[in-house]
């Protein structure tokens, strides 16, 4: 297995290019480093891609990656480029990122050619930035790559903000990171689950994660008894709820169960939208305190007094 990491650079429409309702953000960079099992750089891929939609460098972007358009006239059109990349990149392969975002806009761009997609479903793949919370820190926070460059006490060799630099430097990050840390997957899901059997259920260390398939819309959703089903990761009994699904702004959804031997479980449940008016679930199940337990019977209280004051209006 090689860890695939890669950064995009993107740029998107200034204040004299309207944006292109298909392709907001269009890449104009890739970079990637090919680390093998024992985290070593065994090679590189580095290219610039000629743009086809906008022609002038938004100044944001050109302040954050010291890009000028007319080196970009050297670079070769999207569709060439993305397929010596996967060509490079080989059929053994797990990507890593920097952040969640990389695989959506590569295969947003992707779609905008035509291409065939990177998988019919959610994509497994590492989050660099996410692992280096959880091996470092609380977990929760998220850090820029240059602190954590810092913090491991890396060589800073090359300068930062280019597609190939970071790739690299996340690369020597990833390569730091212990490999316990490294079975925390997180999922791209550009393309959601479209049937029962693609759906995505895995157990971390301290929670559970459920990827539903699409379904018409929320009300369905919320009615599908896998979706609001509470049962216990370890032992795999179904329990009985003591707070039932509410939902305290419309979007995300909790509820606590009861497993006998294992304790309190909280369920959160966030709806994402697929395509057009259809949606799907991410479920994630993990186990609290008492003191959690309470402060979500208070925020459904909450809730429920909310819910009075509006229907009074």
């Amino acid at each position: 297995m090689n860890y695939i990491v890669l950064d995009l650079e993107w740029n998107q429409g200034s204040k004299n290019e309207e944006p292109n309702e298909e392709l907001h953000f269009e890449i104009i960079e890739i970079g990637a480093v090919c680390l093998n099992e024992s985290g070593v750089i065994v090679s590189e891929f580095s290219r610039l891609i000629k743009p086809q939609i906008y022609h002038e460098m938004h100044k944001i972007t050109s302040r954050l990656i010291h890009l000028q358009m007319q080196e970009l006239e050297h670079g070769e059109p999207f569709p060439v480029v993305m397929k010596d990349f996967m060509e490079w990149c080989g059929e053994e392969r797990m990507f890593c990122t920097w952040g969640p975002l990389d695989l959506g806009e590569l295969q947003e761009n992707m779609r905008y050619y035509g291409m065939e997609p990177l998988a019919a479903g959610p994509i497994p793949f590492l989050d660099v930035q996410k692992l280096f919370s959880l091996a470092y820190e609380d977990g929760r926070s998220r850090r820029t790559l240059e602190y954590a460059v810092d913090f491991l006490k890396l060589e800073k060799d090359i300068p930062f903000h280019r597609a190939f630099s970071d790739a690299y430097y996340a690369g020597k990050v990833l390569a730091a990171i212990p490999g316990r840390v490294r079975g925390n997957i997180s999922y791209d899901v550009f393309n959601p689950p479209r049937s029962r059997e693609e759906e995505v259920k895995i157990v971390f260390d301290t929670y559970a994660k459920y990827i539903s398939r699409v379904f018409p819309n929320k009300t369905a959703a919320l009615s599908d008894k896998e979706v609001i089903s509470s049962k216990c990761y370890i032992c795999n009994k179904n329990l009985k709820k003591k707070i039932r699904w509410f939902t305290p702004n419309g979007r995300h959804y909790y509820c606590v169960a009861q497993c006998d031997v294992h304790g309190l479980m909280k369920g959160k449940i966030r709806i994402r939208r697929a395509a057009e008016e259809e949606v799907y679930v991410v479920k994630t199940t993990r186990f609290i305190s008492e003191e959690e337990f309470e402060k979500i019977r208070e925020r459904r209280e909450h809730a429920r007094e909310q819910r009075k004051k509006r229907r009074k209006r």
